[in-house]
């Protein structure tokens, strides 16, 4: 009898432990591999102004597109009740290559950046705190800029810019639509894997010193429709 009573004491405790594997005031982090594959589209490359003057002209069948790219991620979270939590995206900034469009694409890659996307969600889980599944839905914002923007293609940058040529891309806010489950194997550790969405348009300008005897500036610009789907396959510890 008092072996059963001790099994159920103990089973008991376990139940009580495990039910606050993902609860309110739980604190987590997660690391992972994210993976962000544009769904892209762009604008005609367009030219602002030649030595001052406006011009403000689109040059038919052009455009860019942003290739695929992965790096490591961090995520740190907190659970305000047993359902809401929320969650700050980090990664180490992936690189992109960036490869021309219409007319441009005989040249293959013609550049590439560096993506910041730090991203804060709000999430809503399901099932109990205790549950082994966990799926969710979320919701946040983004706050996006590239570094290390250059174009890398010599032919590119002498034929179709005209000289050497220096890139700058603006920064946007954006929001995220998220979704993902946690799988909990003990009450620290778990696994999970998210799907995110964000709808975000990136402008580049190019600053060509145009190969004449003046060295005439040109100021040209692209309009990239990035879109990606981000997902982020991850393991977990709560504390």
């Amino acid at each position: 009898m008092k072996l059963k009573q001790a099994l159920a004491g103990v089973a008991a405790l376990a139940s009580f432990t495990a039910a606050h594997a993902q609860s309110a005031n739980t604190f987590y982090v997660t690391t992972g591999w994210f993976r962000f594959m544009p769904q892209d589209s762009s604008d005609p490359l367009k030219i602002d102004s030649v030595g001052g003057a406006p011009v403000n002209m689109a040059v038919p069948n052009t455009g860019a597109s942003v290739g695929t790219a992965d790096t490591l991620g961090l995520s740190l979270g907190y659970y305000i009740t047993d359902h809401i939590a929320t969650e700050a995206e980090l990664g180490i900034p992936p690189k992109f290559d960036i490869s021309g469009g219409g007319s441009f694409d005989s040249f293959g890659k013609v550049g590439s950046a560096r993506l910041w996307s730090p991203a804060l969600l709000f999430k809503y889980y399901f099932n109990r705190p205790d549950a082994k599944f966990r799926p969710y839905l979320g919701v946040g914002v983004t706050y996006a800029w590239f570094t290390d923007a250059k174009i890398t293609n010599g032919a590119f940058e002498q034929e179709k810019l005209g000289g050497p040529t220096s890139v700058s891309t603006d920064r946007s806010w954006a929001p995220v639509f998220n979704l993902g489950f946690n799988y909990n194997f003990t009450k620290h550790w778990f696994a999970g894997f998210s799907l995110s969405y964000i709808p975000i348009n990136v402008t580049a300008t190019y600053n060509t010193t145009l190969n004449n005897q003046f060295g005439t500036q040109r100021v040209a610009e692209s309009k990239i429709h990035l879109n990606p789907l981000v997902t982020y396959l991850k393991v977990g510890y709560n504390f």
